[in-house]
């Protein structure tokens, strides 16, 4: 009975000892409603042990990206370019309709729904995540 409450005790310590991983999920890319305006990327970012800042994001399917964020002001909606995203360490940060996302300009025109495209977001800590968006159509959500 005690050595199995020891082990159960080292299990916790070990787990709460784990490194927190920086990471990106449920990457997703809406197409443009009209040809030949820019698409959106968005995906969700965990932090790792340490903060840094999402760079850039890129996809061999598309010409540029841009970061943006929209954001009330003035009881209108704006949608700005932004440089960078601060990541803290462990926090969560969402690129999602609404906020914060990545614009996707001139997607080739053979990017179509229910396809998957890849994405490169790079950090500052120098690490990079290479991953594929399931491509949505365009009001598409899930």
């Amino acid at each position: 009975m005690r050595s199995a409450m020891m082990a159960m005790a080292a299990a916790v310590t070990l787990a709460g000892c784990e490194q927190a991983q920086l990471g990106v999920e449920d990457a997703w890319v809406r197409l443009p409603a009209v040809s030949g305006r820019p698409g959106a990327a968005y995906f969700t970012v965990k932090g790792g042990a340490d903060a840094t800042n999402l760079l850039a994001v890129s996809s061999p399917v598309a010409l540029r990206t841009e970061l943006h964020e929209m954001k009330h002001e003035g009881g209108m909606m704006t949608m700005a370019p932004i440089k960078d995203v601060p990541i803290a360490a462990r926090a969560t940060v969402a690129f999602q309709p609404g906020g914060k996302h990545v614009m996707l300009y001139d997607i080739s025109p053979s990017v179509r729904a229910g396809t998957k495209v890849p994405l490169r977001i790079a950090f500052a800590n120098g690490q990079t995540i290479e991953l594929e968006a399931e491509v949505r159509a365009p009001g598409q959500e899930k």
